[in-house]
Formats: structure tokens, sequence, C-alpha cells
């Protein structure tokens, strides 16, 4: 029997927009869906897929979301900590609107353990790679719970490594503890709050490496032509300090990385290859590694012996790299300044914030109290300046080159220590 031909063209075009309403959902999770082992959620524009993996060697079971282009790359896991070892993991939104994790035996693996219920919950991953719990009908960027809260090993543009200060709570990266492990590892990337921002790693609550401080361009000893790839934030309120960054052409893909080894890595995804092409690492080099050279002394990498005292100091003994002053500072005598140009400032362990000071009031400032041993007037937004004055040893200086931001640092010595041999510290470039 011959079929009616407008009848055969109506299932056809029911069939057309189904498939058309279905591609549209394919990065939205509902009340009723779920997403087993094998299965996947991917962005609208196809840029990160969330889904099952196994990292390594590893047969334990995550869930995470990679780049669709490069699957092993793997950018955020909810279970870090507490794998699927059955294979069998089920990925849904519970009526109150959380998501959830589940095992073969229905037990909540993860939870993404948002307080309230939703009226009309989904879940939605985003082309920045951000996986979001929103209700339906509210407005757009309105979320309920997003992972780019919950960071794992991997800063994306768009997402904030800093402090809510009405919360208290805090957003960093943790390394994963191997390439086959993704729990919770030894190294931390965080924005240090004290002062002035800068960005540190550290271990066990021990600094590895810092930048050095935000001085409203950007961070000191982060080469200065990076902005012409990317765009540098911290944003500092009432509510909330932050740093994030966001690429200048929307072409690029890239990643901040910080992995099991301890090292922060800027890559590059090249689309003609298909590969991830290192920018830089940090630390760079010996210098750039946390106090390599000891209090009072200062590192350079052009040197076989890269520490070297500071003008004013010598060396504490044979044994150890940290320097003392040859000459004690007299207030009364009088004392005075040496210059040290091309490089990172010394960490703000002891030291003293003025904003309202120029250079010539920082130094009167520093003068009068006889402990401050350094000053320096530095940049912390277009056309304004502080004062920032060091009390006690200097710590963790390191000589950087021209394509790096850096100040001028006032050391203070004694009369005679303004006599004695000068340390000359020239600008330098690294291929980096």
């Amino acid at each position: 029997m011959e079929r009616d031909p407008i009848f055969t063209m109506i299932c056809f075009l029911i069939l057309v927009f189904s498939h058309l309403e279905l591609s549209e959902e394919v990065d939205v999770l509902g009340v009723e869906g779920s997403i087993s082992d094998g299965e996947t959620l991917v962005s609208s524009l196809e840029t990160f897929q969330l889904g099952f993996f196994s990292p390594g060697k590893s047969r334990n079971r995550y869930l995470g979301i990679w780049f669709k282009t490069c699957p092993g790359t793997v950018v955020w896991v909810a279970n870090r900590n507490n794998p699927i070892v059955d294979g069998k993991g089920v990925l849904t939104v519970s009526d109150s609107g959380n998501l959830v994790l589940l095992n073969q035996t229905k037990s909540v693996v993860w939870s993404s353990n948002m307080s309230g219920t939703a009226q009309n919950p989904v879940a939605q991953l985003l082309d920045t790679g951000n996986l979001v719990l929103k209700d339906n009908k509210s407005t757009a960027g309105s979320y309920l719970w997003q992972s780019f809260d919950y960071p794992s090993d991997t800063l994306l543009p768009g997402m904030k490594v800093g402090w809510n200060l009405k919360t208290g709570e805090e957003r960093y990266l943790t390394s994963w503890k191997s390439a086959d492990d993704p729990s919770s590892g030894n190294f931390t990337f965080r924005l240090d709050k004290n002062g002035l921002p800068q960005l540190v790693i550290d271990t066990e609550s021990m600094k590895t490496y810092r930048t050095g401080p935000w001085n409203g361009f950007g961070f000191e000893a982060i080469p200065a032509y990076l902005n012409f790839l990317f765009k540098h934030n911290v944003v500092s309120n009432e509510n909330e300090i932050f740093f994030s960054y966001e690429v200048a052409n929307k072409e690029i893909t890239t990643r901040l990385w910080l992995n099991y080894t301890g090292y922060l890595q800027r890559l590059i995804f090249t689309h003609d290859s298909k590969n991830w092409e290192f920018l830089y690492s940090a630390p760079f080099d010996k210098c750039g590694i946390y106090g390599f050279c000891g209090a009072n002394s200062i590192c350079s990498s052009r040197r076989a012996d890269a520490c070297k005292c500071l003008k004013g100091f010598i060396s504490k003994s044979q044994e150890s790299k940290n320097c003392v002053r040859e000459s004690s500072l007299d207030c009364q005598k009088g004392d005075g300044f040496t210059r040290l140009v091309g490089v990172k400032v010394p960490d703000l362990l002891k030291f003293q914030l003025n904003e309202s000071l120029n250079l010539k009031q920082c130094e009167a400032e520093c003068l009068k109290n006889c402990s401050c041993t350094a000053y320096v007037n530095m940049n912390v937004s277009e056309g304004r300046t502080s004062c920032v004055m060091w009390f006690g040893d200097l710590f963790d200086i390191s000589e950087v080159s021209d394509m790096y931001r850096n100040e001028v640092v006032f050391i203070r010595l004694s009369a005679s220590g303004l006599g004695m041999h000068h340390l000359y510290c020239s600008s330098f470039f690294y291929f980096f």
C-alpha cells in the first residue's frame, strides 16, 4: 500500500527536528538523565568533554573533564580522592539539584554537596570547561554550583585562584600525586594575599617558588612579553581577591598546569601538530627555587657560583649560604642606601606597606626606623605607587632580565659600608 507523501514528509520533519533538539542538548544533563561509564557530555562547540577515564596505568575510574581534541589532557577531576574501582560509575542530577556520582552499589562516591534545592535543576558543560549546576529557568550566568570553584591541577582562562573574603574560602591548584594518580599531590599553587599579592608554589606549607609581587601591570619575574598573548588580572575588593587570566586571541588554546613534580607550566595547543607546546615553566632555573641563596644574598644564573652576598654583607660561614652585615647599622652616625636594579624584590616576610608615600618620603620613613633594612617605591596600579619597607633579613632576591618586570630596591648600609666594594647588578637576557 502506498503511503501518503504528506504523511511521509511529516514523519521526516519530526525525525529531523527530534535530532536537532537532541544535538542542542548534548551539553546538558537533567534530573531524568544520567551518564554511565562509556558515555560523555560534550560542550556545545565541542571544546570540552566530560566522562569517565583511567589515568596512565591505573585501572581506577574517575569522572573528569578534558579537551575533546586531546582526550589525554584532563583539566578537572570530580572524585580525585575517591576513585571508582568497579567501573560502573553513573553521574546523575538528584531531585534536590545536586550532581551525584554513584558506584555499582549506588553508594555516593562524590557529590556537588550544594545546600538548598533547585526547582528545575540541570547540569551543563560550558565551552570554557566549566561544569555548572543551574536552575533551567534562571537568568544566564546564574549558577548554583560550578566546577571552576573547585580547581584540580589546571587553571583555564576565566578561572580564579584566590580568596572569598566573605567566607574565607580559598581557590587554589593542587597537583596530582603522580601521572597515574589524580589524588591530591604534594604541591599547591595559590595567591599569597599577605601585603601585595604574589603567586606561590608551596609544599607542606613551605614555599618552593614565588613570582614576586603584583605591581599593577603584572607579576614580577613573569615575562612581560606574555602581555601579547595573555592578560593577567588581579582583582581586589571587599568581597574577594583573586588572580585570573584571559587570552588575547580566541583562537589560542592554553592552560596553566601544576604538574606532579611541582613545576608550573604554561602550555599552548598547536592545532596543526595536535600537540601541547611549553611556553615557559617555573621555577625556570636554580635561581627560581625559593631561597636558593639564603638571606641577604643575590642569585644569578650567569655565575658558576650562583650565590653572592649583597654589597655590605659577607658570608656567615663556609657552610652557610646566608650573609651577614660587615658593619652594623648606626642610626646616630648616619646610614644610607645602595641601589639594586634588575632584581626580583625580596619576599614580603617582615615588611610595612604605605600607599601614601612617594619615593623621597619612603626613604625618609625608612631612615627614621633603625630596623628598616630596605625600601622600594613600587607600582601597584597605573599612576599609583606604594612604599614598601623591609625589616630584618632580605630573602629570595634574584637577578632578572629586561623582559621581566622589576623594581629598584634600595638596600640600607652603614656609612662605612657604603664606601666598600660596589655590587653592580646589570640586566641580562634569558632565552625563555
